[in-house]
């Protein structure tokens, strides 16, 4: 079963059989312009293998007869597996109408006519996306209504800690989205 969220642009692997250079031609279609990190990756790898032991007990609780704690053990599988799903689905999207932010709970677009600049700064970043924040890297969004809007990418989040480089490629990237798609101003 593909995957497309797992990969980088969008673009399938070799062995799947799809015209790659077809993949990358389609900027209509919302794509992450890097691959998700090692520690997002891990956490929800941890996740599912929490709901294979909670679809296990789910079975020994219905072969022992009690069908109540059977769907209650069922349900909390699902919603764990749900959980790992979205973890995985979490980043910064782009495609030809705009930037999507993905989070856990929510997602917010911004067309690329409301997007008046992209630029990365230094400041205090959230480690992992816990309430402990260190000193570092966001790629910041400014928008034409001036709302104030979480960073977009840092360089202490799931995707990219220790891993300066890829940071450094997925804010060029996402900028170069921009570059192309934004209107320029007249």
């Amino acid at each position: 079963m593909p995957l497309p969220f797992l990969t980088a642009d969008g673009v399938p692997d070799a062995d799947d059989g799809v015209d790659e250079v077809a993949a990358l031609a389609d900027h209509d279609r919302w794509r992450r312009p890097y691959r998700p990190g090692p520690w997002r990756v891990g956490i929800a790898a941890l996740l599912l293998l929490l709901s294979a032991f909670m679809l296990l007990s789910t079975m020994i609780v219905a072969v022992a007869g009690a069908w109540g704690g059977a769907a209650v053990c069922l349900a909390l599988a699902l919603v764990v597996i749900g959980s790992a799903l979205r973890l995985l689905r979490a980043g910064v999207w782009v495609s030809r109408a705009g930037l999507r932010r993905v989070g856990f709970f929510g997602t917010r677009s911004i067309a690329w006519a409301e997007v008046t600049e992209l630029r990365t700064v230094q400041q205090p970043v959230r480690w992992l996306g816990l309430p402990r924040t260190v000193q570092g890297q966001a790629l910041t969004v400014a928008t034409r209504e001036g709302a104030e809007l979480p960073a977009l990418l840092t360089d202490h989040d799931a995707d990219f800690l220790s891993r300066r480089e890829a940071f450094d490629r997925a804010a060029d990237t996402v900028g170069a989205w921009a570059d192309e798609y934004r209107p320029v101003p007249a």
